[in-house]
């Protein structure tokens, strides 16, 4: 009998063997890759002064180029959010020719750099272009080189985050529920908003968190086909690459803090709104 039974007290077993190691050596890793990082960018701007930093993002270019970041990446984000239902709902209920295919080209976003997919978006949507030149010709549209073409190029790099964080709840959610419904006599479209819907709001929610955060630091596929005016078109990533390229470190700091304390407000209201979306639903 061991010491501490003798005691009359049970020894001590860790309900998972190395939690203390692993859970340190995670923390660890947290703190190297994103803890330390932050905290650099969140100490970098005060350098200025609370006078200099309020007075660097208070700067007509930075509020311009933020606006045109956010508004972009909120734009294109709740355009890819009926379009990346369809296409998980095509992808998981539907049964047709090239359905694979189909599922692969979601994915290319993810493997292709993003530059190239800057230099693709840009020949197409071009004055020029193969898409430029009808849509020109019969709406008077110019997507290349306005905010619009900013648009496109993170409608392409978003898109999968919401087909991809739909499709599994879909594909898991199955045809009971809407057979039940239509039993009941529910027409079709009852049956999505009362039944389909309602299910999907929170995979909605997260895939749309994703694309939107994905969207607002995009650098390399926008570059191209923004145009790149200041006060017009210039993103928020390239006004920080620019200071960076004069030296103005904390300059450059100050627009990613700000960026920075922008998406964990949108994050932060999107978590807040899928917990009141899962309460409703109890």
């Amino acid at each position: 009998m061991s010491a501490t039974m003798a005691c009359g007290r049970p020894s001590r077993v860790a309900p998972v063997p190395g939690l203390g190691l692993t859970l340190g050596l995670t923390l660890a890793w947290v703190g190297l890759v994103v803890v330390i990082p932050l905290a650099a960018l969140a100490i970098k701007p005060w350098e200025l002064g609370v006078a200099g930093v309020a007075q660097s993002l208070a700067e007509p270019r930075v509020l311009s180029a933020l606006a045109v970041s956010f508004g972009a990446a909120l734009a294109a984000s709740i355009i890819n959010l009926p379009l990346g239902l369809l296409l998980a709902w095509a992808l998981v209920r539907l049964d047709f020719p090239g359905r694979r295919v189909l599922d692969s080209v979601i994915d290319l976003p993810f493997a292709l750099p993003t530059a190239v997919a800057g230099i693709a978006l840009t020949a197409l949507f071009a004055p020029n272009g193969w898409l430029g030149v009808p849509l020109m010709a019969a709406f008077g549209w110019q997507i290349a080189y306005t905010r619009a073409g900013i648009a496109v190029a993170l409608m392409f790099v978003g898109l999968p985050f919401i087909v991809r964080t739909v499709e599994p709840v879909l594909r898991d959610m199955g045809k009971d529920a809407e057979e039940a419904a239509a039993t009941l006599g529910a027409i079709r479209p009852q049956t999505l908003g009362r039944v389909v819907l309602p299910t999907l709001a929170p995979a909605l929610l997260t895939g749309f968190g994703l694309a939107c955060a994905r969207a607002v630091g995009e650098y390399g596929s926008v570059i191209f086909i923004a145009g790149n005016l200041p006060m017009a078109t210039e993103i928020a990533p390239l006004l920080i690459v620019i200071r960076l390229e004069q030296f103005d470190y904390a300059g450059a700091a100050a627009v990613g803090l700000a960026m920075l304390c922008l998406s964990f407000t949108i994050l932060l209201g999107l978590n807040l709104l899928q917990r009141l979306v899962r309460r409703g639903r109890r």
